[in-house]
């Protein structure tokens, strides 16, 4: 590992109970993953001091910034972690349409055949797959038209804004990013319902394998939503505010 493969020195990580929790992110995206195992949420809810999320969830916010630093000084950021901050707009849009809207178009069908048989097979058994085959396509739907309308309204508008800006523009891009979010706070809620219906993802002691790999593939689509929802609403969204 060279010095310039670096974008921060693990000195230079320092976290407070007054950062945003999404700004810790931003810095440090290894405490995504902390803050998923601790149930904070970091995307759409990302807008709070840390220690304001910490007290909502009974947890310590002290005992959670000495797990961060630990966290930075065992994990050193490398540039590739936080080079979408600094990517124009263009590029951030590029990525975000390639890997993350490309992810729910290829997966969010397999995920449904999976999430359909094991609710016809076993659903008699465990009652509560029928709620989890309702709060599954109603996701799979409300993402699915939530992508495809960014890559044909806001994402060309965005870029358009870019390149020509006014305060016309802007106006009409903020009230459209506005409905976004909100769309984005649905789509967490859902994610919620879903994992507290699943018991945390945790499948029965008797299930099948199709089962065991359902709830995996829904607590992957989780995990890819929250890093979704993430570079949008953290990032690219704030250009223009």
């Amino acid at each position: 590992m060279t010095a310039n493969q670096l974008n921060h020195t693990t000195e230079a990580l320092s976290f407070s109970g007054e950062d945003l929790v999404r700004d810790i992110v931003l810095q440090f995206p290894k405490a995504a993953d902390y803050f998923k195992g601790q149930r904070i949420d970091f995307c759409c809810g990302g807008v709070k001091p840390l220690a304001e999320a910490a007290a909502e969830k009974g947890l310590d916010s002290d005992a959670m910034l000495s797990d961060l630093h630990k966290l930075a000084q065992e994990h050193p950021v490398l540039e590739e972690d936080t080079k979408w901050n600094g990517a124009s707009s263009e590029e951030l849009v590029e990525h975000i349409v390639n890997k993350h809207h490309r992810y729910l178009r290829e997966e969010l069908p397999l995920i449904s055949q999976n999430v359909t048989k094991v609710f016809r097979v076993h659903g008699e058994d465990s009652p509560h797959l029928a709620e989890v085959y309702r709060l599954f396509n109603l996701l799979r739907e409300d993402l699915l038209k939530h992508t495809a309308q960014e890559e044909e309204i806001e994402f060309p508008k965005m870029l358009a804004y870019s390149a020509n800006p006014s305060e016309e523009a802007l106006a009409e891009l903020r009230g459209l990013l506005s409905g976004l979010e909100a769309e984005h706070d649905g789509a967490g809620e859902i994610l919620r319902e879903l994992r507290a219906v699943t018991n945390d993802f945790t499948p029965p002691e008797h299930a099948c394998t199709t089962y065991r790999l359902t709830y995996a593939r829904l607590e992957e689509l989780e995990g890819m939503t929250f890093e979704h929802v993430h570079l949008e609403n953290n990032n690219l969204f704030l250009r223009y505010q």
